[in-house]
């Protein structure tokens, strides 16, 4: 965890919700008590934030610092609302192109495709609150900076946001391997969002049935798949050339 976004303190840490900074991760130590430790798990709760309960060695290990059991890893970027960033893409006469990342949890692939939206006009990046990797200083070395250059909107749910899009005439495509035709069949002239999966899993089946279209690269050899952020890197110049 960089000193950077590091904070420790329970009203430091309330002080930092309250003010709208999104913590990536939350430490707690097991069993702490008092009324602003129960204070701060009550917020903690309502607003849905990602939290683990460690020993007190872990937060030790942290930081030296009086960390009064709890320690919080907050994000160097300020989020987007989805809504708002739609309607501006929108109203300014541009054909939307968004990307949603459907779980992807390592940091490098993240930042390395954040770095590659920022290069071809990507719009907006859309993540999930729970479960995705978090933006750190990894990401941020990994992107060249460009994750201060493009907009990130974090969303309850993937579902949610692609019904949304859906509903601003955004089509949406999944990049998967279980899909019948390839990108290259795909009219990417049109307002699309891509959305690419996780590391491991791919794009959760549930998201799958609401998609517009699937859509896979080739792929010619012995391995069956390619890294996210590569394959993700492929489509988006995909929609680049079609849009040229």
């Amino acid at each position: 965890m960089k000193s950077e976004t590091l904070i420790f303190g329970i009203r430091a840490i309330l002080e930092a919700i309250h003010s709208g900074k999104t913590v990536d991760k939350l430490f707690i130590q097991k069993g702490l008590q008092g009324d602003l430790a129960k204070e701060l798990m009550q917020i903690v709760r309502k607003q849905n934030i990602t939290f683990t309960y460690v020993p007190i060695e872990k937060l030790n290990r942290l930081t030296r610092n009086n960390h009064q059991g709890v320690v919080a890893n907050i994000s160097p970027i300020d989020f987007h609302n989805l809504e708002d960033l739609v309607m501006n893409v929108v109203e300014s006469g541009q054909t939307p192109l968004f990307l949603v990342l459907d779980q992807l949890s390592d940091v490098r692939n993240f930042g390395a495709i954040i770095r590659t939206a920022e290069c071809t006009g990507v719009h907006g990046i859309i993540i999930q609150k729970k479960g995705g990797a978090p933006v750190n200083a990894d990401t941020i070395k990994t992107s060249a900076g460009a994750v201060f250059k493009i907009p990130i909107c974090k969303v309850d749910h993937i579902k949610d946001a692609i019904f949304y899009l859906q509903g601003s005439g955004i089509q949406t495509v999944a990049a998967t391997e279980k899909a019948e035709t390839t990108i290259y069949d795909v009219d990417l002239t049109m307002p699309t969002a891509i959305i690419m999966g996780s590391e491991g899993k791919g794009i959760a089946s549930s998201v799958l049935k609401l998609v517009d279209h699937k859509a896979k690269l080739p792929m010619y050899g012995e391995i069956g798949s390619l890294n996210v952020s590569v394959a993700c890197g492929v489509i988006v110049y995909e929609t680049v050339r079609q849009r040229l």
